[in-house]
């Protein structure tokens, strides 16, 4: 009798705490989910992973102020560069998912992974993907002042000089596709790593490197102002944000084809509900004539279809897997 009362007790005990854990965790849910319906209440960091001046910072900068209006608080950019943008990931992927820290980039997310970067955190745990923001051409530029007019050119000077060209790369984002032209073009150009946009032009603009393979925001002044050369770009049809330029395939290496994306992301873990508003914000700021023409001029192309987040992170799946195989072929390893 005395083991019966004491089984029983037990068994009320139990039950409840299940009830009160039950109670607890109801109120934890309606609770985040209340702050999530209020949310945004306070400025919003957006981190950009990379220096002042390059594509990403001009973009997200172009994209964060829209936010801004649009929201009704403050979109900050906070520049956190270094290792290839992952430091800047790092403090979004460890940030409280409460869609007060955001993060703008791009191809270095799966550049990375393709190249078995070690870091702190994973991509595809980690962040939450919101939307993709924009595409931007990559140009194979040489400066001007090079005796080299296009890509059949390039291919057959560095074929008679032999480790002799540099080039120069601000990221992963720019390594891996110069890398699948030395590959496709059987070529011997050394790579000189940069730790953003502005010193790598600096030094292109200076001749201290001769090539480099970008991003088209940061160097197009320079380009529609004579100083740097564009030989090609790396999609495989000509772009409407440049017409002028012929792509690589067409001019000596048939089946080239890469170009930069971006988009933003959130900590894992942060409500569904925000993740959809920024998203919905985001897609609206896009489809704007006016914002939509400034995007194309100053070099990125207006992504079009499918703008959800899961389009996004299906997207970025397929680059890991393709350029994960380049990485392989080219023998690349950051580690």
């Amino acid at each position: 009798m005395t083991r019966f009362i004491s089984n029983l007790n037990t068994a009320i005990l139990m039950r409840w705490c299940i009830r009160c854990l039950f109670g607890l965790t109801i109120s934890i849910v309606c609770l985040s989910q209340g702050h999530a319906s209020q949310w945004p209440t306070k400025p919003i960091k957006l981190v950009v992973p990379y220096a002042a001046g390059g594509g990403t910072d001009i973009l997200g900068r172009m994209i964060g102020r829209r936010l801004s209006d649009a929201l009704g608080v403050p979109v900050v950019i906070e520049n956190r560069p270094g290792s290839d943008g992952s430091i800047g990931t790092e403090v979004v992927a460890k940030a409280a998912p409460d869609g007060y820290t955001l993060l703008i980039d791009g191809s270095s997310q799966a550049f990375n992974v393709a190249l078995g970067k070690r870091v702190s955190y994973d991509s595809a745990r980690d962040l939450a993907p919101i939307v993709q923001t924009a595409n931007q051409q990559v140009l194979l530029m040489v400066n001007a002042k090079l005796p080299i007019t296009n890509v059949q050119e390039l291919i057959a000077y560095a074929h008679v000089h032999p480790g002799k060209l540099s080039y120069g790369a601000s990221s992963n984002a720019n390594v891996l596709p110069m890398e699948l032209f030395k590959i496709m073009s059987n070529t011997n150009i050394v790579h000189v790593p940069y730790k953003g946009a502005g010193p790598m032009l600096n030094d292109l603009l200076g001749g201290q490197i001769e090539i480099s393979m970008s991003g088209a925001a940061a160097p197009l002044p320079h380009v529609r102002a004579g100083s740097l050369r564009v030989l090609g770009i790396g999609d495989d049809k000509r772009a409407k944000t440049l017409p002028e330029f012929p792509t690589i395939a067409e001019s000596g290496l048939p089946g080239f084809q890469t170009v930069q994306w971006s988009g933003m992301f959130a900590p894992a873990g942060t409500p569904v509900s925000i993740i959809e508003r920024i998203n919905r914000e985001v897609v609206e700021i896009l489809k704007d004539p006016v914002f939509r023409q400034q995007m194309m001029a100053a070099g990125f192309d207006v992504v079009e279809g499918n703008q959800s987040p899961d389009h996004w992170r299906k997207l970025i799946a397929a680059e890991v897997t393709k350029w994960t195989d380049i990485a392989r072929q080219a023998r690349l390893k950051t580690e």
